[in-house]
C-alpha cells in the first residue's frame, strides 16, 4: 500500500545530475554556498537621471517681478499651449490674493484675468465686501487656457507647485481660490470639500487663511449658487483690515 517503499532516490539524483551536465550546466552558480530559501532582498530603487534642463525648469524665481516674468517663458509648462498668455495682476504686497483655474476666452482681449462677463460679475463681488481689482492680486494656475479649459493630468502636478509658489510669493492675509482647479491646487481637496471654512496656508513670510468658492462663470451659469457664494466671500472679508 502508498508509495513504492524501494524508491531509488541515489540513482534518481545521480541520473538528474546526468540530465544537468548533458545540458551543459557542470559548475554551480555562485563561489560560496547560498541560502535559496532565504526571502530576495529589496530591491535599491535606481537614481532617476535628471537632465540639466529639467533642473532648470524645476527652479522657481524666489522676487515676485521676476517670477513673473519667468512665468511667462518658455519654462513652464504652458509653454506649448495654444493662445495668449495672461500673466497675473495686482499689487505685489496685497493684502487679499483671488486665484482662479485659467484664463477665459474673453480674456485675451483685454489682457487681463477675469474680463467679459464672468469679469462684471466679480468686480461687483468683490464691492461687496468693500474691495476693487486695484487692491486684489489675481492669478491663475493656468497662464494659458488649456484644452476645454480643463488642466491636463500630466502637467497638473507642476502647475499646483507653481501656483503654491506664487501664493508664497505674495504671502497675502487672505487668499479666495475660485473653482475646483484652485481648490485642487492650493487645498488639495475638490472645491465641495474644502467651501465654508478658513484653510492655514503655509506661506513663505507667514501663514494665508484660504476660503474656497465658486467661479463667476459657474454662478452665471447656476444663479442658485450665489447665495452660498455670499456667504463665502463674507467668510473671505471676515477678520481682514478695513
Amino acid at each position: 500500500m502508498g508509495a513504492d517503499q524501494h524508491f531509488d532516490w541515489h540513482g534518481a539524483a545521480a541520473s538528474a545530475l546526468d540530465w544537468w551536465a548533458d545540458a551543459g550546466v557542470d559548475i554551480l552558480v555562485d563561489d560560496t554556498p547560498r541560502d535559496w530559501l532565504a526571502p530576495p532582498p529589496a530591491a535599491v530603487p535606481k537614481r532617476a537621471l535628471v537632465e540639466p534642463a529639467a533642473v532648470a525648469a524645476a527652479a522657481m524665481p524666489d522676487d515676485l517681478a521676476t517670477f513673473l516674468a519667468w512665468r511667462g517663458g518658455d519654462a513652464v509648462p504652458e509653454a506649448a499651449w495654444r493662445g495668449a498668455t495672461i500673466l497675473a495682476s495686482g499689487p505685489a504686497d496685497a493684502t487679499a490674493m483671488v486665484l482662479l483655474d485659467c484664463p477665459d476666452r474673453d480674456d485675451a482681449d483685454e489682457g487681463r484675468l477675469l474680463a467679459g462677463a464672468s469679469g462684471r460679475l466679480f468686480d461687483r463681488m468683490l464691492a461687496a465686501i468693500g474691495l476693487s481689482r486695484d487692491e486684489v492680486h489675481i492669478a491663475a494656475v493656468c497662464v494659458r487656457r488649456p484644452v476645454a479649459g480643463r488642466l491636463p493630468r500630466e502637467a497638473e502636478e507642476r502647475l499646483h507647485d507653481i501656483a503654491r509658489h506664487h501664493v508664497g510669493l505674495v504671502a497675502p492675509k487672505r487668499l479666495l481660490v475660485m473653482g475646483n482647479a484652485a481648490s485642487r491646487a492650493i487645498l488639495g481637496a475638490e472645491l465641495m470639500a474644502t467651501r465654508g471654512s478658513l484653510h492655514p496656508f503655509a506661506a513663505k513670510n507667514g501663514s494665508v487663511e484660504v476660503v474656497a468658492s465658486f467661479h463667476p462663470r459657474f454662478l452665471i451659469e447656476k444663479p442658485v449658487a450665489k447665495a452660498e457664494a455670499w456667504r463665502d466671500l463674507q467668510l473671505f472679508k471676515g477678520g481682514m483690515p478695513a
